[in-house]
């Protein structure tokens, strides 16, 4: 298989998936420029992708990941740099066609995922919205599984903890509980 093939067939099988994940993470908007960067790196270092079907989405999400990274870092200067010209950014995206109910769980799970730290968001995202085994994860960001596992128990619990405390204190709410994402690893669901 010539280079073109072999980028093609990449391309193909996991650019939604690419696109998924950088769109939870920057945007909807951002996540093409995120997505097309993730694969010139891809066609660049085209011997550099592994030969290994299942290796090639973990090798892309990592590069993602450090493409997300650079969006992000760029934000924020340009966010200082507003800052300090004295205007405000802010806008809230309209919720069409969710019930108050459910808007209020999205919410209070929204805030709460917002309240753990960087590397407890991306460990849940990976392994609960990317589907991502824990191997497959640890691959992305570079460190082993057990770490990857431990990483993942931590962040559901502290994700669990935050949303009870978001929803002021109380019990989870009925249809709330735990699933089991791929190798068993437990993350919050509604």
């Amino acid at each position: 298989m010539n280079r073109e093939e072999q980028f093609t067939e990449i391309f193909q099988s996991h650019y939604e998936t690419v696109w998924r994940y950088s769109a939870r993470r920057v945007g909807s908007d951002l996540a093409f420029d995120v997505v097309g960067e993730t694969f010139l790196v891809a066609w660049r270092r085209c011997g550099e992708v592994p030969s290994r079907e299942a290796e090639v989405l973990p090798w892309l999400l990592g590069v993602a990941r450090k493409v997300v990274a650079n969006e992000q870092r760029r934000q924020r200067r340009g966010d200082r740099l507003l800052a300090k010209l004295g205007h405000l950014l802010g806008a809230s995206a309209p919720a069409y066609g969710i019930t108050s109910g459910a808007q209020t769980a999205v919410s209070d799970t929204a805030t709460a995922m917002q309240s753990l730290s960087g590397r407890d968001q991306e460990a849940l995202q990976l392994v609960g919205w990317d589907g991502l085994s824990i191997s497959e994860a640890a691959r992305v960001v570079g460190c082993s599984p057990t770490a990857m596992a431990n990483r993942v128990h931590r962040a559901r619990r502290r994700l669990q903890a935050a949303v009870t405390k978001a929803r002021g204190g109380g019990e989870p709410s009925a249809g709330q509980g735990v699933a089991r994402g791929r190798e068993g690893v437990a993350y919050e669901s509604q």
